[in-house]
This record gives structure tokens, sequence and C-alpha cells, in this order.
């Protein structure tokens, strides 16, 4: 079984004991998060699919850890101006486990 779900804007497809990485949350660590809408349930040959989200379907998760992501630096250039830029920026993000699907 496995599902389609939107959390802080973006979709993830998830499936029991799945860990994923989204942007921050404001919950602490190690406490439980309900907070994601369920777009699409499939269960193999059984598919509803939600307009917009499905009724009744809860996917129940853990906040496993906050960390930063991997450095992204940009660099800006212009020839022959002298004009050099470097920036580098992590973003915030929240690791959380797919405890289970429900219906």
């Amino acid at each position: 079984m496995f599902a389609l779900i939107r959390v802080s804007g973006k979709q993830y497809r998830v499936q029991d004991g799945t860990e994923f990485l989204v942007d921050r949350l404001a919950v602490d660590e190690g406490t439980a998060f309900d907070g994601a809408e369920v777009l699409m349930i499939s269960d193999g040959d059984n598919t509803q699919v939600g307009t917009p989200t499905v009724a009744g379907a809860k996917v129940a998760a853990t906040v496993v850890r906050h960390a930063k992501g991997k450095k992204i630096r940009v660099f800006k250039y212009k020839a022959k101006k002298n004009y050099r830029r470097r920036i580098g920026a992590r973003a915030h993000q929240t690791l959380l486990r797919i405890d289970s699907i429900t219906v």
C-alpha cells in the first residue's frame, strides 16, 4: 500500500516505514505529525483519488530529527567588470518517518 501526500506544499509518494526529508516543520523531535493531506491511496488493485483529498484517509508520521540540507553555492560573475559574488545557503529540513497509512 502506498499513498500520495502533500506536506508544506510539496507532494511525496510514501509507504509504511518510509523516511523522507521535508521543509522544516514547527514540531518537536520524537512527536507525532498528522498534518499531511492524503491526495491518493493505492492498495494493488484498489486506487482512490481524492477531490482534492481522500475522505477518511490518514497518514501517521513521526518527526525523527531536524537537520540542515546540503550547502548550495551560488557564484555570480561578470567578465571584464571585476564583479564577483559568492553566496552560500543551507535549507532547514525535517526528517519524517511514516508509521501507518489508514483508509
